[in-house]
C-alpha cells in the first residue's frame, strides 16, 4: 500500500519535468522518487540502457537505497537491473559499469562528475529520463552542489527529455530547492505530513 503523497508524484510525473518530494524521514520518500522511474521503464523499453541515476551526497546509504529499491522490483518480478557506483566501488565493476550501465545507477555527486568526463558521455547518458537527487539540502550552497549543479546543466543537453526529482525530508526553502532543479523555478512542490514509521 502506498501513501497518497507517492501515489501524487507518480500521478504529476508526466506533466512535471522537475518535482521536489518534501517528507519525514521514514515515510518512504525514496520509494516515492523512484516510482515514476519504475513505472515509465515498464511501460517503455529500456533493457540495455541507462534510465535513471539516483545521486545521495552520502555513499554510506547507497547499500541501503539499493535495498530498499530491489524490494518493489522484485516482488513485481520486474527485469530492471541496479548497481552502485561509488568511490568504494572496485575497478572491475567501475569497468563494468563503464562498458554496459545498468538500468538503474546508484552514485554520488562526485562519481557522477567523473562519469561525465567521458569521452562517450554524451552517448551514455543519451536516454536517461530521470535524476534522482536526495538529500537535497545536503547539497545546496555547496561546493558539491555547484558541482552537480553543473553536470545537472549538461545532462540535459545530453537528454532534453529528462525529469529531474529532488527529495528532502528538511529543506526550509522548497521553492529555491526546486529552482535548483530546474533553474527557472519551474515544476512542482509535493509534500507529505505522514508521520507512520516507514522505511525510505
Amino acid at each position: 500500500k502506498y501513501f497518497d503523497y507517492q501515489l501524487k508524484v507518480l500521478n504529476v510525473s508526466s506533466k512535471h519535468n522537475n518535482i521536489l518530494i518534501s517528507s519525514p524521514t521514514g515515510t518512504g520518500k525514496t520509494i516515492a522518487g523512484f516510482l515514476p522511474s519504475i513505472f515509465d521503464i515498464t511501460k517503455n523499453s529500456y533493457n540495455a540502457k541507462l534510465h535513471t541515476v539516483y545521486i545521495s551526497p552520502l555513499k554510506s546509504l547507497a547499500k541501503d537505497i539499493k535495498r530498499s529499491i530491489s524490494i518493489p522490483i522484485n516482488q513485481m518480478k520486474m527485469n530492471i537491473s541496479l548497481d552502485i557506483r561509488t568511490g568504494d566501488t572496485s575497478s572491475y565493476n567501475k569497468n563494468k559499469i563503464k562498458k554496459k550501465p545498468p538500468n538503474f545507477l546508484i552514485t554520488t555527486p562526485e562519481s557522477f562528475a567523473l562519469m561525465m568526463s567521458y569521452e562517450n558521455s554524451e552517448s551514455y547518458f543519451s536516454d536517461l529520463r530521470f535524476l534522482i537527487i536526495d538529500e537535497l539540502h545536503n547539497l545546496i550552497h555547496t561546493k558539491r552542489g555547484d558541482l552537480l549543479s553543473l553536470n545537472m546543466t549538461r545532462v540535459s543537453s545530453f537528454s532534453p527529455e529528462i525529469k529531474k526529482i529532488g527529495i528532502s525530508a528538511t529543506i526550509k526553502n522548497k521553492k529555491e530547492a526546486l529552482n535548483y532543479l530546474s533553474n527557472n523555478n519551474s515544476g512542482i512542490i509535493i509534500e507529505s505530513n505522514v508521520k507512520k514509521d516507514r522505511k525510505s
